[in-house]
């Protein structure tokens, strides 16, 4: 992570990044595993506490609320998603449809996120005098 306040949307787009990576393998788990008697779904938190976060930080504008965000408490974690539920008689609760529209979902999502990523390195190559 960079420690500074010209590159805060930066580590916020990397942070969200790894996550969207993350949950593209608990996705790639489920789908693996759809014929395994008593497997339960993963997904991965990220998105709600990013949320949270900032709005818990008092400020007017979109920018001061992302520098002065503490992005280092925002940890994506995979978790169990439904325990007690199941759509089959072996305890499996993934449907591989809805999986595979998480999948490509996802997969927009982190293609989006790494766009974003690359306009700001843009953006500061241009701000710099070296935009090219």
């Amino acid at each position: 992570m960079i420690n500074t306040n010209v590159y805060s949307y930066i580590n916020v787009l990397d942070k969200a990044a790894d996550a969207a990576w993350l949950r593209n393998e608990a996705i790639s788990n489920n789908i693996a595993n759809v014929d395994t008697p008593n497997y339960k779904r993963q997904d991965v938190a990220f998105e709600e506490e990013l949320i949270r976060n900032l709005n818990k930080v008092e400020y007017r504008t979109m920018d001061a609320k992302v520098y002065n965000m503490r992005l280092s408490r925002i940890e994506p974690r995979v978790y169990t998603d439904a325990q007690s539920v199941s759509y089959r008689l072996d305890g499996n609760n993934v449907d591989i449809d809805t999986e595979n529209v998480y999948l490509a979902e996802n997969q927009i999502t982190y293609n989006s996120l790494i766009q974003c990523l690359t306009s700001e390195f843009s953006n500061l190559r241009t701000a710099m005098g070296n935009g090219g």
